[in-house]
């Protein structure tokens, strides 16, 4: 019997149709992976310009548009999961375990508003997964391509930025979401903080602290082709963008990829030389830019705002302790939490986010708390809230530890790029659509830039 199977298989018309089915089958994964990386682009491009749709060409419909990107994350979801690109993943379903029993208690012994907590169950439902879904249908290249396109948007951006900056809160360039036309965040000097293409402000130091990376890695790889111009008036731009942001969070930001990038650099000397010259360049830009009047004013403003923040939180070791560390264990030791103010399972799901608040109160608030781990604690309760900040570590660690291992070939991309996570990802404030955004992207191109180019394997297949 099995000798008639075998002399069977031996027929030409079989392999031939076995080949094509092979064939097809090969064909069709191409079209989706395509079809995928389209996706991403699109989730990325309406990241980057949904403050813009969202103040200056739909402002009537500024509301719907905060979850723009959603419909994509679902429909990534739904075709990576037919396509085989979504496999079985210990995070993904630990943390749709807590999302349902998070609903279920939110409505049940929490606020009971549906909306809210549906709102607040689509961070880790819908986008949380989109780190695993990128980092699988994306590969090296993809990722490149990726960061000479943030390059080079970086330029436009910085030069609305500057009209931002320097016209009145009243100008169109400043206005807020839904057409808004009250005043934007206090910098320093009168002047305010610019939100770019971004709904707000921080994703203007989110967007920079980003495009940063690729711009450094790009000089450190200078075999990746990218234009020499198009990388020097990136750099001049993300130089710009220091004062004219007034961020302290985006000058913490781009300390914090230096600071990993002379890690890297010291476990591969052969890129120390390399590194002088840009820290020579660099010195010699910003000498360059102080004589320009556009970024003397700037600097003066986001100098003055510096020290007024430092001083009030004690410096360079209370604003380090204040906005990262402290956020992080404050979140476990408030008083709430000790009198056991806060419930068990917390007060529901989405209460702490801005939409959350308009629902319940008629008003945006910070109902609970305004760092991300105090949030999460107090909407879910202590132990869920663990569940989830734990597996967002776990994701960091382990990107950082494959990205380290990297360095001993010298492969700086997945470093630099992990040195960003490490920032968003942990206890980035996901209530917030654009903070989300950014980490979901950053952490699917870490585990992607891990990857060798997806065409190679299926060429190898075909």
């Amino acid at each position: 019997m099995d000798q008639s199977i075998e002399s069977d298989r031996k027929d030409v018309p079989v392999p031939v149709k076995l080949t094509n089915f092979k064939m097809t089958l090969i064909q069709q994964e191409r079209t989706a992976l395509r079809q995928l990386k389209k996706l991403v682009w699109l989730y990325l491009l309406l990241l980057i310009f949904e403050g813009a749709l969202r103040k200056w060409v739909l402002p009537g419909l500024a509301t719907p548009l905060l979850l723009v990107r959603d419909p994509i994350a679902i429909v990534l979801i739904i075709m990576a999961w037919r396509n085989g690109f979504l496999g079985r993943n210990i995070y993904v379903t630990i943390m749709v375990l807590i999302s349902f029993l998070a609903l279920f208690t939110a409505l049940f012994v929490g606020h009971g508003n549906l909306i809210v907590a549906l709102y607040g169950v689509r961070t880790l439902i819908l986008h949380f997964p989109l780190i695993f879904i990128i980092g699988n249908i994306f590969d090296r290249d993809d990722v490149i391509k990726m960061g000479k396109f943030v390059v080079w948007v970086t330029i436009p951006i910085t030069i609305l930025l500057v009209y931002q900056f320097y016209s009145p809160q009243s100008a169109w360039v400043n206005k807020g979401v839904g057409g808004d036309t009250v005043q934007g965040f206090q910098g320093a000097l009168g002047f305010f903080r610019p939100s770019a293409t971004f709904s707000f402000s921080n994703g203007t130091a989110l967007f920079y602290s980003f495009s940063a990376c690729y711009i450094f890695y790009f000089w450190l790889s200078p075999n990746k082709n990218v234009n020499k111009l198009l990388l020097i008036s990136a750099s001049i731009a993300l130089a710009m963008s220091i004062p004219l942001s007034i961020s302290r969070s985006l000058l913490f930001f781009i300390l914090v990829t230096v600071g990993f990038i002379v890690i890297g650099v010291s476990r591969t000397p052969r890129s120390m030389f390399r590194i002088i010259l840009i820290t020579f360049a660099i010195i010699g830009l910003f000498a360059l830019l102080s004589q320009v009047s556009i970024f003397q004013t700037a600097t003066e403003a986001f100098t003055t705002r510096f020290t007024q923040a430092s001083d009030s939180e004690g410096g360079l070791q209370g604003t380090l302790g204040s906005r990262y560390l402290g956020g992080m264990f404050n979140s476990f030791d408030s008083d709430r939490q000790k009198t056991g103010e806060i419930p068990l399972f917390g007060y529901g799901i989405g209460m702490g986010t801005n939409v959350g608040s308009q629902l319940l109160t008629g008003k945006i608030d910070f109902l609970i708390a305004e760092g991300e781990w105090g949030r999460l604690v107090g909407e879910m309760g202590l132990f869920m809230a663990i569940a989830v900040i734990a597996i967002r570590i776990l994701v960091c660690v382990k990107l950082g530890m494959a990205s380290f291992k990297r360095l001993k070939f010298s492969d700086f991309l997945p470093w630099i790029l992990v040195s960003y996570c490490l920032l968003t990802l942990p206890q980035g404030q996901w209530s917030q659509p654009t903070s989300l955004g950014f980490s979901i992207i950053a952490g699917g191109l870490t585990l992607a830039a891990l990857r060798v180019p997806a065409s190679s394997k299926l060429q190898a297949a075909s």
